[in-house]
């Protein structure tokens, strides 16, 4: 078998008393069969045209000759090093394939302006460059395109011969680039971002860096009928019932957030994947799971909060369970093309379980309509309410800063969460400069008590940013921005990168705010030492 999973508990307790009704329903074998029914008849629109997925190993397969033919012609021509511009699943699944493999692939998902130097400064001599976006439209994967064509330009290389793109057919993208001669990988129309790990945006920039893409598809391939048939051993209706419908107590409320832990498996990044895979189906109407990325010592794991549910990412799930006994947890493993596809499913499952349609995101529109809105009016900042130790302090409301001090602003901020709430990390930062920033999700957990998250601007806005404003209106937010002093024109655009992610975090944080969530944004003016100080010594 090649994804196991194993419950004790409440999450065994959730798939006796769901699963034999996912079964006589027939739910695994007619999500395998294309039926958008699955999720009612608000959802069948959608649902018609967003099950290409299930077919992604068979409609893949073809691709795959194709990648390694141009590997090889890249390789001849000296060109080794493989950077991605993607957004959301467009990046997190080849990131999760590169770094299980053990093999280096630039992952550029950030507007940050010292980031995209990076990957340019890096050397431009060996390097191709993936562009990734199912729409064709997304701002940040063409502002990364057009700066990456002009630095081609700038050291007198062809951009033809070192961009690659892939994208929809039919797509703005796809019709500009075979306009311009570019090479173009075309994705099945009929798979979303999120659901994307086996398809062309997860093989094609995996496979160009060595990756054995093959092997990846004979992984998922080796589970596609343990998934698709009506039955109580199924792992995918298993792992659906365990996630969406384990309860506190018998009749309790539902677990609706989600802890993962890696685990000593070799599997790695896999948390991330799942993350916005989960975030961005379930949250929505009210409802949803909420994902927490967390490790083996993370303050939620030494002191499990009642609405959490942690799962265990691990080498062998049945021999962890007899060696660690974990009882309460949910223990999964599996090879990496099994656990894409069965975690695929398992979310497709869970989202007929909770009553909504988990392949649209009508919540993440409303950042990028703010965006534009700021770039195109590019209004003052509003000032800080105070500055301590070079960080300005703004809120989305005045007694949130009241106390004139960092640590008054974070026990307001805490003091806000209701009793199942969680607290959203949300990092605008050059994250090559500040990699330190993400221990923050550990020392917030600590402090506030609570489940927090911690995301990457403006990565997360394709992820976990549907969950915030979609989901239930339980979280707080913590916005850190900077200010830097090195920024990026964009070719033929208006603004710059500096001023693209600025607009971002502002736009997200007003769309917070008109939902009614509580917002605090930190935005560091003076370089440090060690940001995480700031914060230790605000505790």
């Amino acid at each position: 078998m090649s994804f196991r999973i194993h419950t004790s508990g409440a999450p065994k307790a959730a798939i006796d008393e769901v699963v034999p009704g996912l079964v006589g329903d027939l739910i695994a074998s007619r999500i395998t069969n294309a039926d958008p029914t699955v999720w009612g008849d608000a959802a069948e629109a959608e649902a018609s045209r967003r099950l290409g997925w299930v077919d992604a190993v068979s409609v893949s397969r073809p691709l795959v000759p194709e990648i390694l033919a141009l590997r090889d012609e890249l390789r001849a021509q000296g060109v080794t090093r493989v950077v991605l511009a993607g957004m959301g699943g467009s990046s997190l699944a080849p990131e999760v394939i590169a770094q299980t493999a053990g093999i280096d692939v630039t992952i550029l998902d950030s507007t940050a302006p010292g980031q995209v130097l990076a990957a340019i400064d890096a050397g431009l001599a060996d390097t191709v460059l993936v562009v990734s976006s199912k729409s064709g439209s997304t701002v940040e994967t063409d502002s990364q395109r057009r700066t990456f064509e002009a630095a081609f330009r700038d050291v007198g290389i062809d951009p033809v011969t070192r961009i690659v793109v892939v994208t929809d057919p039919g797509s703005p993208l796809d019709e500009s680039a075979r306009a311009a001669g570019y090479r173009v990988f075309n994705a099945d129309p009929n798979v979303g971002g999120r659901y994307s790990a086996l398809t062309a945006f997860g093989l094609v920039p995996s496979g160009l860096a060595g990756v054995d893409i093959s092997e990846l598809l004979d992984e998922a391939e080796a589970s596609l009928l343990e998934v698709a048939i009506d039955s109580a051993e199924n792992p995918a209706l298993r792992l659906g019932a365990a996630i969406a419908a384990t309860r506190q107590s018998f009749d309790g409320p539902r677990r609706d957030k989600l802890g993962l832990i890696t685990d000593g498996t070799h599997i790695v990044g896999l948390p991330d994947w799942i993350e916005q895979l989960i975030a961005e189906s379930t949250g929505k109407s009210g409802t949803g799971i909420l994902p927490v990325v967390l490790l083996p010592v993370s303050p939620e794991v030494e002191d499990v909060p009642a609405d959490l549910q942690l799962v265990r990412l691990v080498d062998d799930a049945e021999e962890f369970h007899l060696r660690e006994r974990h009882p309460g947890e949910i223990l999964v493993s599996g090879t990496l093309g099994a656990q894409f596809l069965v975690w695929e499913y398992a979310t497709a499952i869970a989202g007929h379980l909770l009553g909504i349609d988990p392949f649209d995101q009508p919540d993440v529109e409303s950042a990028k309509v703010a965006t534009r809105g700021l770039l195109d009016a590019r209004p003052e900042a509003a000032p800080a309410a105070f500055v301590q130790d070079g960080v300005e302090v703004r809120a989305s409301d005045p007694e949130l800063v009241a106390s004139g001090s960092i640590a008054g602003v974070l026990d307001a901020l805490w003091a806000r969460l209701p009793e199942d709430g969680y607290v959203a990390i949300q990092a605008y930062v050059n994250r090559l400069e500040m990699p330190q920033l993400q221990g923050l999700r550990e020392l917030v957990a600590a402090d506030s008590g609570r489940p927090t998250t911690f995301g990457w601007g403006p990565r997360f806005l394709h992820s976990t940013g549907q969950y915030h404003k979609g989901g239930p209106a339980q979280g707080v937010f913590l916005q850190i921005t900077e200010r830097d002093d090195v920024d990026l024109e964009i070719p033929g655009r208006p603004f710059t990168f500096g001023q693209l992610i600025e607009a971002q975090a502002a736009g997200d944080a007003g769309v917070l705010a008109d939902h009614g969530r509580p917002v605090v944004t930190l935005t560091i003016t003076e370089p440090q030492d060690d940001v995480l100080e700031l914060f230790e010594a605000a505790q």
